[in-house]
């Protein structure tokens, strides 16, 4: 492991223990940790949890991408390179960002403008989309369905298809958390994720039994 290399993701993820650590003191023992479609509270817990917050979000994203690689058997992630590595990067931090916002809309009791939460998942939906493409066969990352698994042509397919749904229903999970109320922004964002689950699970099957039936895999 090149120590220099994973400086900038250590500091990434360092940032939510440095800001809870900097407002501890001004935390009530019991602090709002669900928020409604609204905006408004609707459950508290102790402000303890917000130290597992802030290690699970960024720690727990960086170590999954870092050990990946490690434990594939067919040894393909190594293949994505740099790829991966931007990717570890970018997750890590939007992920170390929601951690951040987590903790202030703890402190300040409430989440403020509830669409900003709908931003931050709409620009990580746009960096998965945008690297889904790059992402190699294997068991642990990407679409793993039993059709991109058994044919290596599928599994390209999909991703290709999936990346481009991902970062388009990021863009407009982005827009709509700038322009639209919230009600109708949380709607719009449950049909989002339904259509980026759903559409390539059932193109990678119908692809599979076409290339099966054309004797092409």
């Amino acid at each position: 492991m090149n120590l220099k290399k994973e400086i900038p993701n250590w500091i990434i993820i360092s940032l939510p223990f440095i800001y809870l650590a900097f407002v501890w003191s001004e935390l009530p023992q019991t602090i709002p940790i669900h928020w409604n479609i609204d905006g408004e509270i609707d459950r508290y817990g102790s402000k303890i949890s917000l130290f597992f917050i802030s290690l699970l979000l960024p720690l727990s994203t960086y170590l999954i991408l870092h050990f990946l690689p490690k434990i594939d058997p067919k040894k393909k992630m190594k293949k994505m390179g740099r790829k991966l590595a931007s990717l570890k990067l970018l997750l890590t931090s939007v992920m170390s960002i929601i951690a951040i916002f987590i903790i202030y809309a703890a402190k300040h009791k409430t989440i403020g403008d509830p669409n900003y939460f709908l931003l931050l998942n709409g620009l990580l939906f746009t960096i998965i989309g945008n690297s889904m493409k790059t992402i190699p066969p294997n068991y642990f990352l990407g679409i793993k369905v039993p059709w991109t698994l058994e044919s290596e042509t599928v599994w390209k397919a999909t991703h290709k298809l999936g990346g481009v749904i991902w970062f388009v229903g990021g863009l407009i999970v982005i827009l709509s958390s700038l322009i639209l109320p919230i009600k109708t922004s949380n709607t719009l964002f449950i049909i989002i994720i339904s259509i980026m689950v759903i559409v390539p699970i059932a193109y990678s099957g119908i692809l599979f039994r076409k290339l099966k039936r054309e004797n092409t895999i």
